[in-house]
């Protein structure tokens, strides 16, 4: 625990993040009891400012949550109306039709969502209820009691110079201690890794496997809008160098999210992820979709894709992992806020129930029992093999089997004759030398359709303030120039979908440049480089992307 003196403050939970999980959580403990003292921590400059997801929601969670959601205005406003799926070759595509997918691969609906809107939304309810939200409040650490327990965290520490030590405005931040403590960051949270890692929980789990998720916001030719509809597109420009697809998504206002995932157990390290959204879009089905539209935001963040078999242990002793700090994505389903939201009600009511029954710090075993058993559980588990067998044997086999295997499971009660299939490496060990594979040559950006990072970048909205200690941290200053450039043609220059990491050559020598600026807490540096040497940790409060409606 940190020798700085700070004040405390007491709550019965303290919940670190306000995206669907955390946000849950907190309205349903003060529906359960309304004299609970509850506080979120939100390290964006408000509320949904860090929130980017596709999103196609299913409404199973808010349906539970607060079951008159549209009498109380929640911004779900655009139902799906249309499903689409193509498979896609370099200058044309192939409709997949509907009826040989599985039923939980149906969007009727669901409803295509800003959840940074809906994250605004439920702050507005939890706050009705008496919660208390602080934005712009990063939480730098953990504080631990005595006996080893969780017992809060140190928010709102501002004001160091770059090389750690106090500058002349430092502020502390205060501690805020809980009975119980939810760590609800979203994916490869900080808190939630350090959690992880000392408590052991992920002990006898399969590695923990994530994607990069790319998204823009684009305004088009009203005539080409076709509000609820939705369309996934698997195939080029990926191939065979990775995993991944697309969605397309018709919300109001004539505009569409038009995004891109890469999977991140690719092997040929010299892949561009941000490169191969960009050359997506000059697909002729997309760009005609586009031509004389303009892109009006961009953002970027990691997805965790594991799944059922990679779930940690979510309970150590006074604190709880929710949502995608365990990793409740959907895969073939593309979505995972219900499940948190689903994950944020169960750790409330298990708290509430150890709160009255006088218990505090201790693992809260009801909520892990809930989340395996009951409807997160269930839906993962019927998917669970579907990432495994694309990471095995490519696209099309794993669109066969996958999808044998899901129809299986739905027509058996859940019984697979797979079994439960292994994800073997992290995604940080699938990267191979750069000399067993060939350089892949991108097309310039042409400033209509695609655009280069740092354009890109600026419709983020991303700032930091440059005095402070990077929030991006090697471990070795050496790795970057010494191992990874020789070995791998140092794949961070590629892998960041924000241009944080350069090699630039002075006086002759190479060196490795961190603008940590740019930086739009996506995490995926933390995941996938080679040799484990970057750890992302939390900026000062308030700072990175401010995502308008992502």
């Amino acid at each position: 625990m940190s020798e700085i003196e700070r004040e405390a403050m007491e709550y019965d939970v303290v919940i670190v993040g306000a995206g669907p999980a955390g946000l849950s959580a907190a309205i349903r403990l003060k529906q359960l009891d309304a004299d609970l003292d509850v506080v979120v921590l939100e390290k964006g400059s408000e509320v949904g400012a860090h929130i980017l997801s596709g999103a196609v929601l299913d409404p199973c969670g808010l349906d539970k949550l607060i079951p008159d959601w549209k009498e109380k205005g929640a911004p779900l406003n655009v139902p799906v109306t249309e499903d689409n799926f193509y498979m896609l070759g370099e200058a044309g595509e192939v409709r997949i039709p509907n009826f040989p997918m599985p039923p939980l691969m149906n969007n009727h609906g669901n409803y295509i969502v800003s959840m940074g809107n809906v994250c605004r939304w439920m702050a507005e309810q939890a706050e009705e209820l008496g919660v208390e939200i602080f934005p712009g409040m990063a939480c730098s650490e953990l504080v631990y009691g005595e006996q080893g327990t969780v017992k809060g965290v140190v928010a709102g520490e501002f004001g160091k110079n770059a090389d750690g030590t106090h500058g002349p405005s430092y502020e502390p931040g205060m501690e805020l201690h809980g009975k119980y403590v939810f760590l609800s960051e979203g994916v490869r949270g900080s808190l939630s890794k350090e959690v992880i890692e000392r408590y052991g929980l992920s002990d006898g789990k399969e590695p923990q496997k994530f994607g990069v998720g790319m998204k823009e916001i684009w305004e088009i030719d009203p005539a080409k809008h076709k509000e609820g509809t939705v369309t996934h597109t698997m195939g080029w420009p990926l191939g065979s160098n990775a995993g991944g697809g697309s969605f397309v998504y018709h919300l109001e206002n004539n505009q569409v999210y038009v995004g891109f995932v890469v999977h991140l157990n690719y092997k040929n390290p010299h892949l561009f992820p941000y490169m191969e959204f960009q050359r997506f879009k000059h697909h002729p089905m997309i760009a005609e979709l586009l031509k004389g539209g303009k892109r009006v935001a961009y953002g970027a963040r990691a997805i965790s894709e594991g799944g059922y078999q990679s779930m940690p242990q979510m309970v150590a002793p006074g604190v709880a992992l929710l949502g995608c700090s365990v990793g409740m994505v959907n895969v073939p389903r593309i979505k995972g806020n219900h499940n948190a939201m689903l994950s944020g009600i169960a750790a409330a009511e298990a708290a509430n129930n150890a709160i009255k029954a006088g218990r505090s710090s201790d693992e809260l075993h009801d909520y892990e029992t809930e989340v395996r058993k009951g409807a997160i559980g269930k839906d993962l588990k019927k998917v669970r093999n579907v990432k495994p067998l694309w990471s095995k044997f490519g696209l099309t086999a794993s669109l066969t089997l996958g999808g044998f295997d899901m129809w299986f499971q739905t027509l058996t009660g859940g019984f697979s004759l797979f079994g439960t299939l292994k994800h073997g490496k992290t995604d940080a060990a699938a990267t191979e030398p750069a000399s067993v594979h060939k350089p892949i040559d991108y097309p310039k950006p042409d400033g209509t359709l695609s655009f280069d990072r740092l354009t890109n970048v600026s419709f983020s909205f991303t700032n930091h303030e440059e005095t402070q200690p990077p929030h991006l941290r090697l471990a070795d200053d050496t790795v970057p120039i010494g191992n990874n450039l020789p070995m791998y043609d140092e794949p961070a220059q590629r892998y960041c979908p924000a241009g944080v990491y350069e090699v630039v050559e002075k006086d002759g020598k190479k060196e490795f440049v961190v603008n940590f600026q740019n930086c739009v807490h996506c995490k995926t540096c933390d995941i996938k480089d080679p040799a484990q040497n970057i750890t992302w940790a939390c900026p000062q409060g308030g700072e990175g992307p401010n995502y308008p409606n992502m």
